[in-house]
């Protein structure tokens, strides 16, 4: 008896994986149907991320190497420097260096036929700063309102807002600011190139971006940040 239990038991394992092979041939795996240039720009925008992560992480060891080496009383102008750093870094200051200003108007047809442009959907302001994105930028205003990673885009009661505040009807303005001129080049002629044009123009807006300057302005987020989970420590502790 106890044998034919473990027979029927090896059976069952057997069967068991002869229908999952089975059903893996009936139901291969999803093949990629990218083509080349797909999976090379996927590729790039990985090694983009990286290259960027990587960069964090030695800022953050620095950062850590240079507490080490001060003394007790150097320590809080170190701190202060941190938090001035970690200020400019969330978008609330004011910022300067070479850019690029963007505007966004309504087309010339939607102004012939008569067509009121009330606002831009925050899925194309969306998608216009994935598109951005793409490529290096340090710093992002859209219509007055200071973009960073803390920022959203969202509807609200029917209006676009950007941090919570409404983004006005087009015209507007948008200021991209760059680390390098060189960075700005390249802002430019990605933007020129790009099929986000087709986005605008469908949804009856022009997309008019500038030529590469040295110095835009920018200014700071100055919306107070709320802190979840930090909480200061007694004196002493």
């Amino acid at each position: 008896m106890r044998r034919q239990l473990k027979f029927m038991i090896v059976l069952l394992i057997v069967g068991f994986m002869i229908a999952i092979q089975y059903n893996t041939i009936q139901k291969p795996e999803k093949r990629d149907t990218r083509d080349m240039w797909a999976i090379r720009n996927e590729l790039s925008n990985e090694k983009k991320l990286h290259s960027e992560l990587l960069k964090e992480i030695r800022g953050l060891d620095e950062t850590i190497r240079t507490y080490e080496s001060l003394s007790d009383e150097n320590t809080g102008q170190a701190l202060k420097e941190t938090v001035e750093k970690l200020h400019a870094q969330a978008g609330m200051t004011d910022t300067e260096g070479p850019g690029l200003v963007i505007e966004v108007e309504p087309s010339p047809e939607s102004i012939a036929l008569g067509i009121g442009i009330t606002s831009i959907s925050p899925d194309l302001l969306t998608r216009f700063v994935n598109e951005l994105n793409r490529v290096k930028w340090r710093a992002l205003e859209i219509d007055g309102k200071r973009y960073t990673s803390l920022s959203a885009i969202r509807d609200i009661n029917g209006f676009t807002t950007v941090n919570g505040l409404n983004v006005a009807s087009p015209p507007f303005t948008i200021k991209v600011i760059t680390d390098t001129s060189k960075d700005s080049e390249m802002v430019y002629n990605t933007l020129q190139a790009s099929a986000i044009h087709d986005d605008f123009y469908l949804d009856d807006l022009v997309l008019r971006v500038g030529e590469p300057v040295n110095s835009v302005k920018i200014r700071g987020w100055k919306e107070s940040v709320k802190n979840l989970y930090l909480n200061e420590l007694p004196k002493g502790e």
